[in-house]
């Protein structure tokens, strides 16, 4: 049978997320500090939205860009957060989450052999949808010493005349890092001399702890050539309600809807519904759960710190990036150990590119008291590694 399936497919390694996540399914007594899933439930508020639009019998399909009351919303909450004004009939579309956002808006630019830039370490789907559409992916390793920020010498050197667009996530999955302002300002002249588009994922938008998220689509001459992708999922606790969207130039938005209209039809409706609730009555809610995660972030930091493990201070999203490389294993080596020895699970740094390897994803969107048995048990397993150096040494 495997004759018979596309080799583009075979080729591609499963999510090295998902596929530690089912395994440590399996281990009973297990802390999960590996999916990037907040553990607040979706607001009341909310949900009831999703359960009266079910209820006043609102289960038919949507235009296929999505509501329009939702898509007005949509305009309406960004140009507040960001300062861009986006036509809601022809600038924005709804999606099945950030994810499809993402996969549409690479089909609908990559003409096979393009270059596609992109960061690592990184969410785990740009690199297997580059390929899906038959772009060509180039990564840009980020560095633990420039607070995992892109650099506009990086950006420079890894475009080519085949380079057709760049992708950006800040705040970042998996390093919780952000882009200032002066940042973002230097890479804008070098996408504009090079006449590169642009897709910002900008999920993790409303997750920055003590500066403003900026994006690059606010800079004057941007909103054109970008991308914008953002949805409910993290900012909202939204994950099973599977809403994103997207906004850009007209003529890419309209292109974009085609291939949502042949692949989808349109995005679940009373998830829709939920979600104008969410925009016009949730900015409580995100400062609620923003001021959690915070105190969450400045604990595990402390925590790592102390046990030696080296870490960046993240500025956004709800993960945490420590260097394990002293332990002189793999990422998934060192994960698996940490698992079976003391029932933890996190994410091997390789998930998220090669780049990654020799180190850890840590995710603080859990509870206070699930992280501290989950930092007990990590130092219990810190310490059995140096008691067994120790031996060795003897």
């Amino acid at each position: 049978m495997k004759e018979m399936l596309s080799k583009k497919i075979l080729g591609m390694k499963p999510s090295g997320i998902r596929k530690f996540f089912d395994v440590a399914n399996e281990v009973p007594g297990v802390i999960s500090l590996g999916v990037g899933e907040p553990d607040f439930e979706t607001p009341y508020h909310i949900r009831e939205a999703g359960i009266q639009a079910l209820q006043g019998g609102k289960t038919f399909y949507t235009s296929n860009s999505g509501l329009q009351n939702l898509r007005n919303e949509i305009s309406i909450y960004t140009n507040k957060k960001i300062g861009n004004q986006y036509d809601p009939n022809t600038e924005v579309m709804v999606t099945v989450g950030g994810s499809e956002a993402i996969d549409i808006a690479l089909r609908t630019i990559i003409n096979p052999g393009d270059e596609i830039i992109y960061i690592e370490p990184s969410f785990v789907s740009y690199l297997p949808c580059i390929l899906m559409a038959d772009g060509i992916p180039v990564a840009i390793e980020l560095k633990p010493e420039n607070k995992f920020r892109l650099t506009k010498d990086q950006l420079e050197n890894a475009i080519t005349e085949k380079s057709k667009a760049l992708i950006i996530s800040y705040p970042n999955n998996p390093t919780g890092a952000i882009m200032e302002e002066e940042d973002l300002r230097e890479l804008v002249e070098v996408i504009e001399k090079n006449n590169l588009l642009v897709i910002s994922d900008e999920i993790y938008s409303e997750l920055t702890y003590g500066k403003k998220h900026v994006s690059i689509a606010s800079f004057s001459g941007m909103k054109e050539r970008t991308i914008v992708i953002n949805g409910f999922s993290k900012n909202f606790a939204m994950t099973g309600w599977r809403l994103g969207y997207a906004m850009g130039n007209a003529e890419i938005i309209s292109q974009m809807v085609k291939v949502h209209q042949y692949a989808i039809m349109c995005a679940p409706t009373i998830s829709q519904y939920a979600a104008v609730e969410a925009l016009q009555n949730g900015e409580e809610d995100i400062c609620n759960m923003r001021e959690s995660y915070n105190q969450r972030r400045r604990y595990l930091y402390h925590e790592l710190s102390r046990l030696e493990l080296p870490c960046f201070l993240p500025e956004g999203a709800f993960y945490m990036f420590p260097d394990i490389r002293k332990f002189g294993m793999t990422s998934e080596e060192f994960a698996i150990d940490l698992l079976n020895k003391e029932k933890v699970a996190v994410v091997p740094g390789n998930a998220f590119g090669d780049c990654g390897e020799g180190f850890i994803r840590i995710s603080y969107a859990y509870s206070i008291s699930e992280l501290k048995e989950a930092v007990r048990r990590i130092e219990n397993y810190i310490m059995g590694k140096h008691v067994t150096e120790l031996y060795m040494l003897l």
